[in-house]
């Protein structure tokens, strides 16, 4: 339990949080995938796919080389979508589907920086189409997410402004140290991906979260915590006057974390089943 309380006379300091299998159970793109059939965004065999890629992200993540290949297939995917309309759906599920998934001890650590005076900030690869809507149910300060290209009709491109992954996390949260005035030294991160080593050595106080294999080693050599995150609950149970946080996300972004996890994923699943051919 996190028992230190800021000293205001000093650097400001944040806690750095990925989102999936960190934050929430689940991969937070593909959790929509149902709701994006039902709203005519994707088809039945793309939502079978992605059941299927749930299951192979939950078994054991997406390493490097998939995760980039989601670029290509994102605008494949996602390319021609109604901008509003992904938002809308993602407003109207965003309870049902997120709100069960969210790791007590999650939200607890959460509550803790909080209380401590440290902001909140949620750092994922997924879209901030999902993602914000998500940091603002959990009540983070900022959020740091894909983003995508947006024309003049109001559709997605099917192009990248910005991919938030990897070294590009790192970044990220140098520039809003810089931006902020945070103290990266007295700072935490957390995070299950060992794609996440650059934003997790980045800070002084790094946490492996429910670690993939490659991430379990890396933290054992440097001597890092490991977390075991397993008790999803409802933020209703928890806060029985429980309403939305009034902590909105600050970076503002257009983009969809559904087409980044669920192209690269539905391209894993396509490429197993070559493989097993």
């Amino acid at each position: 339990m996190l028992r230190d309380v800021e000293n205001h006379s000093m650097p400001r300091t944040a806690a750095f949080f990925d989102l999936d299998k960190t934050v929430i159970a689940k991969s937070s793109a593909l959790t929509f995938s149902k709701s994006f059939y039902q709203g005519g965004l994707i088809n039945r065999r793309a939502v079978l796919r992605t059941a299927y890629s749930q299951f192979v992200f939950l078994a054991g993540g997406a390493d490097h080389d998939q995760m980039e290949r989601m670029r290509t297939y994102l605008s494949a995917l996602c390319r021609g979508w109604n901008v509003q309309q992904v938002r809308e759906i993602v407003a109207e599920t965003l309870h049902d589907l997120i709100d069960p998934i969210i790791y007590d001890e999650a939200a607890t650590l959460i509550e803790q920086h909080h209380t401590a005076g440290r902001d909140v900030v949620i750092v994922s690869t997924s879209g901030a189409e999902v993602v914000e809507p998500i940091g603002e149910l959990l009540g983070a300060d900022r959020v740091v997410a894909t983003r995508m290209v947006v024309g003049d009709d109001g559709c997605f491109t099917g192009e990248v402004e910005y991919y938030a992954y990897g070294p590009t996390k790192a970044e990220a949260v140098r520039e809003l140290a810089e931006s902020e005035g945070y103290d990266l030294a007295r700072c935490y991160a957390y995070s299950d991906s060992v794609t996440d080593v650059p934003m997790l050595e980045s800070v002084g106080h790094p946490h492996a979260v429910n670690p993939d294999r490659a991430l379990r080693r890396e933290a054992l050599a440097r001597e890092w915590p490991i977390l075991d995150f397993h008790r999803p609950v409802r933020l209703k149970q928890r806060f029985p006057a429980f309403s939305v946080p009034p902590r909105p996300a600050l970076v503002a972004a257009a983009a969809i974390g559904a087409a980044a996890a669920t192209a690269g994923l539905v391209w894993y699943a396509s490429r197993r089943r070559t493989t097993a051919a």
